[in-house]
């Protein structure tokens, strides 16, 4: 009955912040968030969201004006992200260990009015303020306002505390669910970030349909690991929005370190654990993580499918089933799930999840077949307006979006992820998914990861470059090389042989675990230019 209530009164909502009226006003003194040793009710989260939002009105803001966060997961990261809403602005996640240039560059592209920044951003925020302060931009007269966290403020600079404590009138804005909400920026092909719009709409949406999964991802009562990165959309709306949409207990973790993590689940009979896929294989490694995860309900695993092998290991040892996902920025995030589907296939990622519509299309966009790769197209209430600031790529009036994933989509409506579209190689006129090189190259005895991009060929087009991390117990690199030559003449067609196989010492990897493509593909770049 309850349960019930909760999920028609999010659906009628306008406004994220509208989220923390339930709990608020059935259970004020439960907790609400564990940041270390500091642990906080929901009547407490509430009047602190409700005096920020009156501490940037008082300071000129208002509806519309973007607010970036370059926060660790914190309590003051939730309460400014849910005051900034609740005032009709817009919040601007930042990933705190930007350097002052991308700070720089963010901040004057969203034009924001006030950043809010910790201790460890600080010192990057006020270099890069300072450069924007300088530049005379007649698009953004005057820099943003810096909100100190944690420390003094400097020069012109206020302080969280007092922004905290700020009396006087409620802000309140009219209800609007097509409002932006939130700009989440990510890399776009070129390199050059762009920020994703996400209206209230969109954001509630998506925790909405996430709520009607069952069994349930979160329910009331949980207690939710939130360690994944709340300026990411997997953090900010599939972990922290589902624990406000059921009232649940959220514990903040500021990095992933797999002792300290497994320490947190366990000391807090931690319920439900979102993770990304390294946090599986690392934990795999360790004899008590069964004992360590002995509380935990549900453990999902998003960004990126898990490899079997692994999946079968990790269950086997810890008796711990693994729930897989598939999401994206565009869709606030989550697009499938393997909760609730009645069979666990290797390396499916699920199906949709109620609300949300899939098609996987040739390049012409027809539907294909069962078990035919295609383009991913996704269709809901939790798609994006476009990008920002001119609304670009929307998903339009037919409202479906063309993900850019490629995948299929078997008889049984389980989807089974391919690789990203702008990552194929094309080679002699003929595609080469990066994924099924990498598959047939990380069986081969003595590689402990490896990555395939495509870079441009010298006599055009493109061709395969494999960058291989080998085992500790390696020896001989080149009997390592030749045995991943050997394999790939024997379990690949010609054209998608790597053209060269690199040897490093590790991959680069992005804050949620997928292999940043775009820095090995920069890397061959410069390196064909001479420059490294």
């Amino acid at each position: 009955m309850c349960e019930t209530w909760i999920v028609k009164k999010a659906i009628a909502m306008a406004n994220v912040a509208d989220l923390l009226r339930i709990p608020t006003s059935r259970s004020p003194e439960d907790v609400a968030i564990i940041d270390g040793a500091c642990e906080v009710s929901w009547e407490q989260l509430t009047a602190v969201v409700d005096a920020i939002g009156r501490g940037l009105a008082g300071w000129g803001l208002f509806g519309g004006h973007r607010v970036a966060l370059a926060l660790a997961n914190s309590a003051e990261f939730v309460a400014t992200y849910l005051a900034v809403l609740r005032a009709g602005m817009v919040a601007v996640p930042l990933n705190p260990t930007s350097t002052a240039r991308e700070f720089a560059t963010v901040l004057a592209d969203c034009g924001a009015r006030a950043v809010v920044a910790d201790g460890p951003s600080l010192p990057a925020v006020r270099r890069a303020v300072a450069g924007l302060d300088a530049a005379d931009d007649p698009v953004q007269p005057s820099a943003p306002v810096i909100v100190a966290v944690g420390t003094a403020p400097e020069g012109g600079g206020r302080s969280f505390d007092e922004l905290a404590a700020a009396t006087g009138p409620d802000v309140s804005t009219p209800p609007d669910p097509e409002g932006l909400a939130v700009l989440l920026y990510t890399s776009g092909t070129s390199g050059r970030p762009r920020a994703a719009m996400l209206s209230h709409r969109a954001l509630l949406a998506n925790v909405e349909q996430a709520g009607r999964i069952e069994p349930p991802l979160v329910q009331p009562g949980d207690v939710v690991l939130g360690a994944l990165p709340m300026f990411h959309v997997y953090g900010l709306n599939a972990v922290l929005g589902p624990a406000l949409h059921h009232a649940a207990t959220i514990v903040l973790g500021r990095r992933f370190d797999p002792d300290e993590t497994l320490d947190l689940i366990a000391h807090h009979h931690i319920t439900c654990v979102p993770v990304a896929p390294p946090v599986i294989a690392a934990w795999g490694k360790r004899s008590d993580v069964g004992e360590r995860l002995r509380a935990v309900r549900v453990l999902l695993s998003g960004a990126a499918p898990l490899d079997a092998d692994l999946v079968n290991g990790f269950e086997a040892a810890t008796g711990v089933r693994i729930e897989q996902g598939y999401g994206l920025t565009e869709a606030s995030p989550i697009v499938t799930c393997t909760l609730g589907t009645p069979v666990h296939k290797p390396g499916s990622v699920g199906r949709a999840i109620p609300g949300v519509d899939l098609r996987v299309v040739d390049d012409a966009g027809n539907d294909v077949g069962p078990d035919d790769p295609g383009e991913i197209w996704a269709r809901g209430d939790n798609l994006f307006s476009g990008y920002w600031p001119d609304r670009d790529a929307d998903p339009g009036p037919d409202g479906w979006l063309a993900t850019g994933d490629v995948g299929f989509l078997d008889p049984d409506g389980d989807l089974f992820l391919v690789d990203r579209l702008k990552e194929v190689v094309i080679v002699s006129g003929f595609n080469v998914y990066p994924a099924e090189v990498e598959e047939v190259i990380a069986d081969v005895d003595g590689v402990a990861a490896c990555a395939v991009v495509g870079v441009p060929a010298p006599g055009g087009g493109e061709e395969v470059v494999a960058i291989v991390v080998p085992a500790a117990t390696v020896d001989n690199l080149d009997r390592l090389l030749d045995r991943v030559r050997s394999t790939a003449d024997e379990r690949l067609a010609r054209f998608k042989h790597p053209a060269r196989i690199e040897i490093a010492s590790e991959l680069p990897y992005s804050v949620t675990g997928k292999v940043a493509k775009g820095r090995l593909r920069a890397m061959q770049a410069r390196r064909a230019r001479g420059l490294a």
